[in-house]
């Protein structure tokens, strides 16, 4: 594989902090950056600023390891700065144990040289050399780490084109996808939240030859973002502004909404808040959308249905990934067909119900509370680019059962008895169909997550999404309760998939 080389001209000091605040939002654990230079050239510049990135605070003293041989830092993903330049031999490397330090976090070296061979073959070179009045940063390597810095670099160059070529970038918030954000500031300006949404990389085919992600229709590029963002604020949802994009590259400059969580202060439900995001559901539901929206620049994005096959392989999930963790070995033929077959009945009772914009993860982390407005406008809208046209009752479902924070069951009915009352008074309203489609979407939705959370343990290595799996059962045994599940319920207790288990 050959590597990458990427260049940079540093004109003054200003331009080197700039640097290691880009190579900061795009490190990993278990990444190596190599400095190289003269004495002079600038590398301890540029890892004070890297480091002081990472822990978000400008003022953090970082000296020199030049004695110590390796100084760690606590930030959002721990550094350990290496000055290899007083090391007696390569051999003592094993004394500073880089590699179990590489399990947690990333390491910055100086003077590489000294130890060259205990790098991993991904290692990222930096070497800085004076240039005239300045310097150039010549940055090689191959693999994900050069990849994540050549992304960080080019939205530093989409910033510098939208005007915001100086701004301070902090990461802001991950998900579960490849999705990120990050805060932008720049002098007295309102900050703005820089949205990094690379194309959706498909993966391979799962079901008569397509990928998982397009059965389910997940959104494959920004473009869905930009059109659905439009549609969302000329019907009266306080959504971000978006102030610059870069569609191909996927890459949006947006209105920040507001820091205030939807929780409160302790990470828990506020019963007035949840029921003014089914109030807000309940008017979005109430009016018709045109689901072929512009994206702005004379394209047009199609908003999928979230029809059969798109629910069945979601639901799947559980049997793909949780039923293995659970039990130790795979489902079986006649525990699938089983499956599909309870599933399948629950899917025909849905035909007739209620279908609009359905936004997907309508829940806590999606939405901010503004507290200084008023009306709809208190509720800032953040993540709807997966939006399908699908049953009403499943955002209903997504905001009432959080799962990302639990909701008793009397804040679920509050909140669920907000929206219903909120149809009502807006004309005719079939509560009792909606009422069984809400079952349904929510054993659905957390049958889902169930086999997500699992999958991002075991494939993805993020073990932190275990410990939310408690709370997705019991929102499964409650979706479970309504008379129109009870197959699928017995079916469930039958093959002990509601049964509290220790992963």
């Amino acid at each position: 594989m050959a590597a990458t080389v990427l260049e940079r001209f540093l004109a003054d000091e200003t331009q080197t902090m700039r640097l290691g605040e880009d190579l900061a939002l795009a490190l990993r654990p278990g990444d190596v950056l190599a400095l190289k230079g003269d004495l002079g050239a600038g590398k301890s510049t540029l890892a004070r600023a890297l480091i002081r990135s990472l822990a978000d605070d400008p003022d953090l003293e970082v000296p020199s390891p030049t004695f110590t041989l390796v100084q760690s830092y606590e930030a959002r993903i721990p550094v350990h700065h290496f000055d290899l330049y007083r090391l007696s031999s390569a051999a003592e490397m094993d004394e500073l144990g880089l590699d179990e330090l590489l399990a947690q976090g990333a390491a910055l070296v100086e003077w590489p040289e000294r130890a060259e061979d205990y790098f991993p073959a991904t290692v990222v070179t930096i070497e800085l050399a004076h240039r005239g009045e300045g310097r150039l940063a010549r940055l090689s390597g191959q693999g994900a780490a050069v990849d994540r810095i050549a992304r960080s670099l080019a939205m530093r160059d989409f910033l510098g084109a939208a005007g915001w070529g100086e701004a301070r970038r902090r990461h802001l918030i991950g998900d579960a996808s490849a999705r990120s954000y990050e805060t932008v500031t720049l002098g007295d300006l309102a900050p703005r939240v820089l949205m990094n949404s690379p194309r959706l990389v498909l993966g391979p085919p799962v079901r008569r030859g397509k990928a998982y992600a397009e059965i389910a229709h997940s959104a494959q590029s920004v473009s869905a973002f930009v059109a659905i963002d439009r549609a969302l604020m000329e019907g009266g949802v306080s959504v971000p502004l978006i102030e610059a994009a870069d569609l191909e590259q996927g890459l949006l400059l947006t209105e920040h909404l507001g820091s205030e969580a939807f929780l409160d202060a302790e990470g828990r439900p506020v019963v007035a808040r949840y029921a003014a995001a089914a109030e807000l559901l309940a008017m979005m539901h109430g009016r018709s959308w045109d689901y072929h929206m512009p994206t702005g620049e004379g394209g047009f994005h199609d908003v999928p249905p979230f029809d059969r096959d798109a629910m069945m392989i979601e639901a799947d999930l559980l049997i793909d990934w949780y039923v293995p963790a659970i039990t130790g070995q795979p489902a079986t033929d006649a525990l699938r067909a089983g499956y599909a077959r309870e599933w399948n009945a629950l899917f025909d009772r849905l035909e007739n119900r209620e279908y609009t914009l359905m936004l997907r993860d309508f829940h806590s982390p999606n939405i901010i509370w503004r507290a200084d407005r008023v009306g709809h406008d208190r509720l800032g809208i953040v993540d709807f680019q997966d939006a399908l046209v699908g049953p009403s009752a499943y955002d209903v479902a997504s905001l009432a059962m959080d799962a990302r924070v639990t909701i008793p069951p009397d804040i679920e009915t509050e909140t669920r008895d907000a929206y219903v009352a909120a149809r009502h008074a807006a004309g005719a309203f079939d509560e009792e169909g909606f009422l069984e489609a809400y079952a349904i979407m929510a054993a659905q939705r957390n049958s889902k997550i169930l086999g997500i959370f699992v999958r991002l343990e075991k494939r993805d290595g993020k073990p932190y999404y275990l410990k939310h799996l408690p709370r997705i059962r019991d929102y499964l045994r409650r979706a479970l309760t309504h008379p129109a599940l009870g197959g699928l319920r017995a079916f469930y207790v039958a093959h002990g998939l509601l049964e509290e288990r220790a992963l």
